[in-house]
């Protein structure tokens, strides 16, 4: 997530001149004297031990093939308006595997293949149906969806509710309170904190073990608060789990303006009901793929550079921010660095990975079938918080090796993208630490301010990327994959 500290700004601007002097594509830059572009040269490199002045030329070639000729946008518009969702087990998920591989074949990559591996196939079935029913027969329709995982009703289910901000609050209630209604999670985002990722950290158990946690007190199923601060009516979707142990009830989310609908009216009438309609089920696991592409390496080729998105999708929209973006933008990150010339001095891997909406199995597959091949993985990166405007990158590593990328940081800084920070890598790369303990795992940090309020919806759509943030993300994933192929960790 997004780390803005003040006094970057200023260290920004400064390094801005300088870099634009070094670039080779602004006419003003073409235009100034062979003494002025060295002079920036040595200004941008002296910032860092760990580099030399052609890192900065280096750099804005990068950006200015991103900018000027990029792919990614049209690569994600045809992912996003032809293939659409593309949920683990649908078709539309394998028409994507075959997107990816041909994309990837025609972009001229050293090798491109694919690793198979079995996924959950849920489905959600026709609409889903919610009302709210009053003690006088009176029905108010609100907006909900099936969250993703959950078993069906079988038909209507209409029962009261009971309303619970935690896990904790359920669990105090007697239980002739909770048995045989549905038990309402309303636990909103804490829209104090300035990182969304982090309200949705905090919020998101009830959504996770809502459904365990309500059955476990007698409740027939579990109505959950989407996981967003925007006030609409669109719900919000995601994985649930159950436990075996634990009879498994259906789960729903409810949009906000719904769940707020809902909380109101049961402060005005407590024995009101609600009825749910969902016709979801699991079917049999389906064989998928992960999509591999990558540049050998030339000089040291054994030790290998991952940057990944996730192709699967959830079903409501059409999986562009998530992770539409992450998927084009790993692909491209390669594209790059072969358009602008440079061969990379360790093997780069693009991987888009099946299953990281309700599995993993793609991650896991990736790290297993990595293990087993004693492969020496130097970092990971993963593109997954959508195609917002870059901001820097989140390292999950120890202290030492944080403070390595932090010396990269004035290279970045003029493309806003030097914000580097300890954080979460990734969904999909996390398997890697253990199986091959690389020495970094890294998260590509999009500005996130607006990423949860069409997050899991049906608003996650083409139109809501920007074109140019799109490829300046792509640009700030390959000045990375270019730094660290270079100078290793």
């Amino acid at each position: 997530m997004i780390d803005f500290r003040s006094g970057a700004w200023g260290r920004r601007t400064a390094l801005a001149a300088a870099t634009v002097l070094v670039g080779l594509a602004p006419a003003h830059a073409q235009r100034a004297s062979k003494a002025s572009k060295n002079k920036a040269a040595v200004a941008v490199a002296a910032t860092s031990s760990r580099v030399d002045p052609t890192d900065s030329v280096a750099l804005r070639k990068i950006y200015d093939e991103a900018l000027l000729r990029g792919q990614s946008y049209e690569n994600l518009r045809y992912l996003t308006g032809t293939i659409g969702a593309r949920l683990s087990g649908s078709p539309q998920a394998q028409q994507a595997v075959e997107w990816g591989k041909l994309t990837m074949e025609k972009a001229g990559f050293d090798r491109v293949y694919l690793q198979e591996v079995m996924v959950p196939h849920w489905v959600r079935g026709k609409k889903e149906r919610g009302e709210i029913v009053g003690n006088k027969g009176k029905e108010v329709k609100v907006a909900v969806c099936a969250l993703g995982g959950s078993v069906g009703t079988g038909g209507k289910l209409k029962a009261g509710v009971v309303e619970v901000r935690s896990f904790e609050e359920l669990r105090a209630l007697p239980e002739a309170a909770v048995k045989g209604k549905f038990v309402f999670f309303n636990r909103p985002f804490d829209d104090a904190l300035i990182e969304p990722g982090t309200a949705y950290g905090r919020a998101g158990d009830q959504r996770r073990s809502g459904a365990i946690e309500a059955a476990k007190r007698g409740a027939v199923g579990a109505l959950v608060r989407s996981l967003t601060s925007a006030r609409d009516d669109n719900p919000h979707t995601g994985t649930m789990s159950y436990d075996p142990a634990v009879t498994k009830v259906p789960a729903a989310a409810l949009s906000t303006n719904a769940a707020d609908r809902l909380s109101l009216l049961l402060k005005a009438n407590s024995q009101l009901e609600f009825e749910l309609e969902m016709a979801c089920e699991t079917l049999p696991d389906v064989k998928s793929y992960n999509v591999v592409g990558e540049i050998k390496g030339s000089k040291l080729p054994e030790e290998i550079i991952t940057v990944g998105g996730h192709l699967d999708s959830w079903d409501l929209g059409q999986g562009a921010h998530d992770d539409g973006t992450g998927v084009v933008q790993s692909i491209e990150a390669l594209r790059l660095l072969k358009a602008t010339g440079y061969r990379p001095e360790r093997t780069v891997r693009a991987v888009l990975f099946m299953n990281e909406e309700n599995g993993n199995r793609g991650g896991m597959e990736y790290a297993r079938l990595a293990a087993q091949n004693k492969e020496n993985h130097l970092a990971a990166i993963e593109s997954d918080g959508g195609g917002f405007t870059p901001r820097g990158f989140n390292i999950e590593a120890d202290p030492a090796t944080v403070a390595k990328f932090n010396k990269w940081s004035p290279l970045l800084e003029p493309y806003h993208a030097g914000g580097v920070k300890a954080g979460h890598g990734g969904t999909d790369i996390g398997p890697l630490k253990d199986a091959v303990k690389p020495k970094a795992l890294i998260g590509f940090d999009g500005d996130s301010q607006r990423y949860f309020d069409i997050h899991h919806t049906s608003e996650d759509t083409f139109d809501k990327v920007n074109r140019r943030e799109l490829e300046l993300g792509g640009a700030a994933m390959a000045s990375l994959i270019y730094l660290l192929s270079k100078y290793g960790l």
